[in-house]
């Protein structure tokens, strides 16, 4: 199994045996259950059926908390250092798959929580930038307040008011089965956050179930066209 941005996240757990290794402030990997990513006819996902910079949408690590997954057209950076708004320093190990190219990251916008519903998407990877909004391209972009994140970079944030990246959804890649797996997260975490603001809507969403369930041990993802009813364009 390749498991090289999976164990890099592990060995920044591991350094807490050593605390001269991890600076006070510094975020470590937060694991949640191992759960296996599937396709929309529900069998496991492999990496070559995702296509290029299209935008797909499954729930992780609670069922109410919405993830993008991108396969980006060019291998992304590694080991990116970033920061969370509270000021918690940690390093994005980078893509995962064949080339490095394969993503995921919290889709719940870092400044006013916009996340894409059933019913409508005001956020999503934009292969090409807009003018009207001045717009970069390869970005993911929040229409609510024009926040752009670099999903090659760890979602850095590189336009508008958002304070931080999206957090990261950590992946594992099985080269022998072209299988993807979502063991934890990294980075700012706004999931509490999230169920203050709208537990109730998410509830309702999530036919009365509670919104703070994990996930266990399977995903589906969908493409975000065939997810949500209505995307933004701004």
């Amino acid at each position: 199994m390749e498991r090289r941005a999976f164990i890099k996240a592990c060995a920044a757990t591991c350094a807490l045996a050593a605390p001269e290794l991890l600076a006070a402030g510094d975020l470590k990997p937060r694991f949640y259950a191992r759960t296996q990513l599937l396709n929309d006819r529900g069998r496991a996902l492999r990496a070559a059926e995702l296509v290029t910079e299209r935008n797909y949408i499954f729930h992780y690590p609670f069922e109410a908390t919405p993830c993008f997954l991108l396969k980006l057209a060019r291998p992304t950076q590694r080991d990116v250092k970033l920061t969370t708004g509270a000021g918690s320093a940690y390093s994005w190990p980078g893509g995962v798959g064949p080339e490095r190219t394969i993503v995921g990251f919290a889709a719940i916008c870092a400044h006013q929580m916009t996340y894409p519903t059933q019913q409508i998407s005001f956020i999503s990877y934009r292969q090409k930038g807009g003018s009207a909004s001045s717009s970069r391209p390869n970005v993911i972009h929040c229409c609510s307040e024009h926040s752009q994140y670099d999903p090659a970079s760890g979602a850095r944030v590189v336009a508008g008011p958002a304070p931080q990246p999206l957090a990261a959804i950590l992946l594992e890649y099985d080269a022998k089965t072209d299988g993807l797996a979502a063991v934890g997260t990294l980075g700012g975490e706004m999931f509490d956050a999230f169920f203050a603001k709208f537990e109730f809507k998410l509830s309702l969403e999530n036919a009365g179930g509670s919104p703070r369930r994990p996930v266990a041990e399977r995903a589906v993802v969908k493409d975000l066209q065939d997810y949500c009813k209505q995307q933004v364009r701004c």
